[in-house]
C-alpha cells in the first residue's frame, strides 16, 4: 500500500516541465482552463492561439504529438454530442452541404469541441508530466480539503488492489475450465463480483485496523513536503498568464 503507483498517462522525462512542483503545474493548468472557458466563442482566433500555447508546452516536455493526440480520444462521446447540436438546436437555419443546420448548433458545438478539446489536453499535459502521487501532494499543498485527498489517495491504491485481485480470480476460473460464453453464465459471474466486493470491505477493514494500530488519527503524515520558489511560480504562470491576455484580446478585438 505504501508503494508508488504509476499510471498509463504519465510519461518519463527530464523536461523543465517535469522538474515543476505538482502545485504549481495543477494551479496552471486550472487557470489555463478557466481562461479558454472565458474566452467568447466567436473569437476563433484565440482558440488558435491556446492550441499553439498547448503546443509549446508540449515540445518542452518532450511529449510526442501522437502520444498526446491518442489520449485525447477520452472526448470522443462529447465529440459525438456535439456533432448532433447542428441538427437538433433550434433557431436560424442554414444550408451546408445541403444539409439544413442551426446556426446557434454550430455555434455550440464549435464552443464545446474548442473549449472541451484544449481543456483534454491540458489535463493530459499535467497528468503526463506529474506522477500520481505527485499530483496528490499538489493538491495537499494546494490547501484541497485533507480528507478529499485521502479519499483521493485510498481510491487510487484501492483500484489497483481490486484490479489486481480481479485479475487472480479470473485467472483461478479459466484454470477450471470456465469460460464466460452466454447468459447462462452472468450467474458465475455475478457470484465472483459478490465475492469481490466481500474480499475489498474486508481487506478495507484490516487496512483501517492497522492503520489505527499506528496512530492514525484522521489524517495523513506529510512526508515530501515539496515547495516551490518565485521562479518556479513564474515558469508555471507563463501559460496563463499568455492565455488571459490572449482572452481578453478576444473580448476586445
Amino acid at each position: 500500500m505504501g508503494a508508488g503507483h504509476a499510471h498509463k498517462l504519465y510519461r518519463h522525462g527530464h523536461s523543465p516541465v517535469h522538474a515543476l512542483p505538482p502545485h504549481c503545474k495543477i494551479a496552471a493548468a486550472l487557470g489555463f482552463v478557466v481562461v479558454v472557458v472565458s474566452t467568447p466563442r466567436e473569437a476563433v482566433w484565440a482558440f488558435g492561439l491556446y492550441a499553439l500555447l498547448i503546443a509549446a508546452v508540449t515540445a518542452t516536455a518532450r511529449i510526442p504529438a501522437g502520444f498526446l493526440l491518442r489520449r485525447l480520444l477520452i472526448e470522443v462521446p462529447f465529440v459525438a454530442f456535439a456533432v448532433l447540436m447542428p441538427f437538433v438546436a433550434q433557431g436560424e437555419r442554414v444550408d451546408v452541404l445541403g444539409l439544413s443546420l442551426s446556426v446557434s448548433g454550430l455555434w455550440g458545438a464549435w464552443n464545446v469541441l474548442a473549449k472541451g478539446t484544449l481543456g483534454v489536453a491540458a489535463s493530459v499535459l499535467l497528468a503526463s508530466t506529474t506522477e500520481l502521487r505527485s499530483l496528490l501532494l499538489g493538491l495537499q499543498r494546494l490547501k484541497l480539503p485533507p480528507l478529499l485527498v485521502q479519499i483521493a489517495s485510498f481510491m487510487i491504491r484501492y483500484g489497483d488492489v481490486i484490479t489486481d485481485e480481479l485479475r487472480r480470480m479470473s485467472i483461478a476460473r479459466r484454470s477450471r475450465g470456465f469460460e464466460a460464453s452466454g447468459i447462462r453464465h452472468w450467474g458465475v459471474l455475478a457470484k465472483t463480483a459478490g465475492a469481490l466486493f466481500i474480499r475489498s470491505y474486508e481487506r478495507g477493514e484490516r487496512v483501517y485496523l492497522a492503520m489505527v494500530s499506528r496512530g492514525y488519527t484522521g489524517s495523513m503524515p506529510v512526508i515530501d513536503d515539496v515547495a516551490a520558489t518565485r521562479a518556479q511560480w513564474a515558469y508555471a504562470a507563463a501559460l496563463p498568464v499568455t492565455a488571459l491576455a490572449v482572452c481578453l484580446m478576444g473580448w476586445t478585438l
